[in-house]
């Protein structure tokens, strides 16, 4: 056994049937030139949704798919439950404030007696729970780790707007965003088919700025409240977190000492269709498959790296290079993995 923190396995979880934007168009009732606007200003083509379209009322909690997503991890990895020794959830969503989703899903898998966290945290969140889970890993005194990461953000619609007249800052939440959930085993041994992780990092880098995106919870106090519960500010998020990534990337090649031409995987930032592509064109690797998931089932918060991860190792042979990168508008955080395959 090395010191190594290894990927042993990875398993993810959707929400009911793809929607495409003429379906979600429909629903919300807008006209005109709706699905060129999504295919322009987006390029997201569809979702997966936790919500019955029709009826608007839940179809599927965040432990729901985190419960799901952890079972197919395990089972890839030859896992049963009392294997586990630790258990990290992140997400911008949780089903309640209290139990905690991480510990309800434990619950349901019939983990006990081990140490649980639940990481309250937006894009980088998963990023985040992986770094925790691989330090204390790293010290010597765990054996293993479920890793997971979800959003539901569709509990935050509401249907009764009237969509038409929404500003696009609110708006792009009703398009931007899917649901789902992601999990993950590290091992601190190795096996066919795992990835060793050779780099791992986040950084809160948001001292005296304006958070890019906002999501209120509200209180029996402030229920009644016109604030929206999601604001985004795209403007400031199409101007920063390019740049950013573009640094998260020089950050991760210099740790490893790898150079540009021998990446083999690039993960990047799954804000949109339209944006991955700007980010993909201003980070040029040339040698690197891009794997994004975004334009088919959203961005999915926390599960995102999970979704693309899996793409990755579908593909991936042993000896190739991966590297993602994730950048968090809340408060504008960092985040960056380099893995190689085993």
């Amino acid at each position: 056994m090395d010191g190594d923190v290894h990927i042993r396995s990875i398993g993810t979880a959707l929400p009911g049937p793809a929607i495409d934007n003429a379906t979600l168009g429909r629903r919300l009732r807008m006209g005109g030139q709706w699905e060129q606007w999504v295919e322009t200003f987006i390029g997201t083509r569809s979702r997966h949704l936790s919500i019955d379209l029709d009826t608007a009322k839940p179809a599927h909690s965040l432990a729901d798919l985190c419960e799901t997503a952890g079972r197919r991890a395990l089972e890839g990895a030859g896992r049963a439950a009392e294997d586990v020794d630790l258990l990290v959830l992140a997400t911008a969503s949780p089903d309640l404030l209290m139990p905690t989703t991480a510990n309800v899903v434990a619950d349901r898998l019939r983990i006990n007696g081990v140490p649980t966290y639940q990481i309250q945290s937006g894009c980088c969140g998963a990023f985040q729970a992986l770094s925790l889970a691989q330090q204390l890993l790293a010290g010597g005194e765990y054996r293993n780790a479920l890793v997971l990461g979800g959003d539901v953000s569709a509990k935050f619609y509401d249907f009764d707007l009237d969509f038409a007249t929404l500003p696009p800052d609110q708006l792009v939440h009703y398009v931007l965003f899917g649901d789902g959930a992601g999990a993950a085993v590290l091992d601190r041994t190795s096996a066919p088919g795992a990835a060793v992780i050779r780099q791992l990092f986040t950084r809160l880098t948001g001292l005296d700025r304006e958070p890019g995106q906002t999501l209120d919870w509200y209180g029996p106090g402030d229920r009644g409240s016109d604030r929206p519960p999601a604001i985004e500010d795209y403007k400031a998020i199409e101007e920063r977190v390019p740049l950013m990534s573009a640094e998260i990337l020089d950050e991760l090649l210099d740790d490893t000492g790898w150079q540009r031409d021998e990446i083999d995987y690039l993960l990047p930032p799954q804000l949109s269709g339209r944006m991955t592509t700007k980010i993909v064109d201003l980070l040029a690797l040339p040698g690197a498959y891009e794997i994004s998931r975004v334009r088919e089932i959203g961005n999915n918060g926390n599960a995102t790296p999970f979704f693309q991860l899996e793409s990755a190792f579908e593909r991936a042979i042993p000896g190739q290079r991966l590297l993602g990168i994730s950048v968090e508008s809340s408060k504008w955080i960092k985040g960056g993995f380099a893995v190689e395959t085993v």
